[in-house]
């Protein structure tokens, strides 16, 4: 499987160094070399996991992803390929945290996570706060800007993804009574940040 995914990750990255050149790749030094990770960030259009991907380059991740994309038969072959899990987003029942949580524990692969949920919200769900939490494995934050269409991606205009610090998610905190809108805070804070550095 990770042979399939290394090859449609190059043949993608080919596709989008022809159409909108070289992506800028910033901080990459922050993600951890030896150390699972979670990268989280907020979900702004189709493309930004594509480019998350090629930036993280080589290590190869899982993805949740809404269930009405398995579906389609020849797609849900492909995604579930890509390393790709089915989330209901209206109701999440439990192995939307255990199926993260024991990838990141017991295979190399990481996990991206759009902790907004979907691409129409900016209001952050405590999953991925959970799911660090759970498997012990830091989050980094990153932001994609770029073209969020096809058509703003062919006119090659310019993409970029900058990488966070990672950090890891305590049970407990002094002082703090609910660590899930504590790390909300900070998660958006991080967003905020990178987003005005890029």
């Amino acid at each position: 499987m990770l042979v399939f995914y290394s090859f449609i990750r190059f043949i993608v990255r080919l596709l989008v160094w022809i159409l909108n050149g070289r992506p800028d790749v910033q901080e990459k030094q922050n993600l951890p070399a030896n150390e699972n990770y979670i990268l989280i960030a907020p979900h702004r259009s189709w493309i930004d996991p594509v480019f998350l991907v090629l930036a993280a380059s080589p290590k190869h991740f899982s993805f949740m992803a809404k269930k009405e994309l398995f579906k389609y038969p020849v797609f849900n072959w492909l995604i579930k390929k890509m390393n790709a899990f089915p989330v209901d987003r209206h109701k999440p029942g439990p192995s939307a945290i255990k199926t993260p949580v024991k990838i990141l524990k017991e295979t190399d692969l990481g996990v991206v996570i759009f902790p907004t949920g979907t691409r129409h919200s900016t209001e952050l769900k405590g999953g991925a706060v959970t799911i660090a939490k759970m498997s012990k494995k830091p989050i980094i934050p990153v932001v994609y800007k770029g073209p969020y269409t096809f058509k703003s991606l062919i006119k090659r205009e310019k993409a970029s993804v900058r990488f966070g610090k990672p950090f890891t998610v305590e049970r407990k905190l002094d002082g703090v009574d609910d660590i899930n809108a504590h790390y909300s805070n900070l998660i958006q804070a991080e967003f905020d940040r990178l987003d005005s550095e890029i």
